[in-house]
C-alpha cells in the first residue's frame, strides 16, 4: 500500500486516482498518522456496504423471505366509531 501526505494527495490527485482505479490502495497520512485510505470501489459495493453498516449497527434487518404484497393491497379496516369518541372513552375510563 502506498502512503501519501495530504499535500501530496492535493497536488497529485489525478495520479493517485489513476493508481486507485488500477486496484492499488493509498494510505493518507497527516504528520505520519493515518487518517484515511483510498480504495477502488467496484460497481454495487457502495450500496451493499451501506446496508451492511446499517445491519451491523442494529438499525435494520434484512428480510428472510419475500414480502407478500397482497396484504398491502387489501383495503384498510374501518372503525365503528371515530377517533374522538375512542379518546373520550379512554379518558373517562382513567377517571
Amino acid at each position: 500500500m502506498e502512503k501519501a501526505t495530504i499535500s501530496q494527495l492535493k497536488n497529485h490527485l489525478s495520479a493517485y486516482l489513476k493508481k486507485v482505479r488500477a486496484g492499488r490502495s493509498v494510505l493518507i497520512v497527516d504528520r505520519d498518522e493515518p487518517v484515511a485510505r483510498l480504495e477502488h470501489i467496484r460497481p454495487g459495493d457502495e450500496k451493499d456496504d451501506r446496508l451492511s453498516r446499517l445491519e451491523k449497527a442494529g438499525l435494520m434487518r434484512r428480510a428472510s423471505r419475500a414480502l407478500d404484497l397482497t396484504s398491502l393491497r387489501a383495503p384498510a379496516p374501518t372503525s365503528q366509531r371515530s377517533v374522538l369518541e375512542a379518546l373520550l372513552e379512554g379518558r373517562a375510563e382513567e377517571r
